[in-house]
């Protein structure tokens, strides 16, 4: 396949971000930054999450963050939420689209979430009706899809049989993400491969995280796969919890910039990003990169 003539960013920056930050962000600095992004250009922005502020205080503002947003006429805001309350919480803060999250490792849904994939994959089924119903579309994440560090590597195979289970139950678009920064390009790529088997490619979506530098390799190693969506996060907010003082998502910044290259369009002002890069790593208080 040829390299794709348009991919569409997904800003996980407000969300997956700053969830991982060591710092609370007030909602006010969180408001400039998705409004600094809207601007851009950036249509898909995942701005929080509904699972509980006891375990995840840096996004407890969320309906209230939600409540304040600036319009985002070209585009929807979305959320993450973890059952059937968390999506009714979503529903009635205007969520314009909800995220649900599984794992391609059994070790890492048992640490994580205290369930099995299977159970994890059947929480969502009153998630899914409920969606339905509301006419709300529903994305799916799949964390660990290169690596876990409690079990290593990840079999292809066994991300596909998650991917392809929920798009099944109805997820529109799947996740995959490196969530721990483990992936090179050949393992990226043979994932990708596994999944667009079962899966239509336009369907998937690429959530690298950078821990190890190779997150823009492993990108552009899995472009002519027929994946056109990847997700991003803006100054490269976040980390990783299982390496400390590692790098998080793969930066909006350096996707833009490297898709350009590619000569693959973005629609995004890459002035306008880096002025909100340089917002939020200055709020948190940190050289801009």
């Amino acid at each position: 396949m040829t390299l794709p003539p348009r991919v569409r960013i997904v800003e996980v920056g407000p969300r997956d971000g700053l969830q991982n930050e060591p710092v609370i962000v007030p909602t006010e600095v969180k408001l400039g930054l998705i409004a600094r992004l809207v601007a851009a250009g950036l249509t898909s922005i995942e701005v929080g999450s509904f699972v509980s502020a006891r375990w995840v205080p840096q996004i407890a503002d969320t309906a209230a963050l939600m409540a304040r947003l600036p319009p985002n006429p070209a585009g929807r805001y979305a959320v993450l939420v973890p059952n059937l309350k968390g999506f009714e919480a979503a529903r009635a803060a205007g969520a314009g689209e909800v995220a649900v999250f599984a794992s391609a490792s059994e070790a890492f849904s048992r640490a994580n979430i205290n369930c099995s994939i299977a159970e994890s994959l059947e929480r969502f089924a009153p998630v899914m009706a409920a969606a339905r119903v509301a006419g709300i579309p529903v994305r799916g994440y799949v964390s660990c899809v290169l690596g876990c560090p409690y079990e290593g590597a990840v079999a292809p195979e066994a991300v596909a049989r998650v991917a392809h289970r929920l798009a099944e139950i109805g997820c529109h678009e799947i996740s995959l993400g490196d969530t721990i920064g483990s992936g090179t390009p050949e393992t990226a790529r043979a994932c990708v491969a596994a999944v667009a088997a079962t899966i239509p490619r336009e369907r998937i979506a690429l959530h690298f995280h950078d821990t190890q530098g190779l997150a823009l390799a492993n990108l552009r190693a899995c472009l002519d796969l027929g994946v056109s969506v990847v997700d991003a996060a803006v100054a490269g907010l976040g980390g990783c919890p299982y390496a400390t003082g590692a790098p998080g998502n793969v930066a909006t910044e350096a996707v833009v910039a490297e898709l350009g290259r590619l000569g693959i369009a973005t629609g995004v002002d890459s002035g306008r990003l880096a002025e909100a890069g340089r917002f939020i790593t200055a709020a948190l208080g940190r050289p801009a990169g």
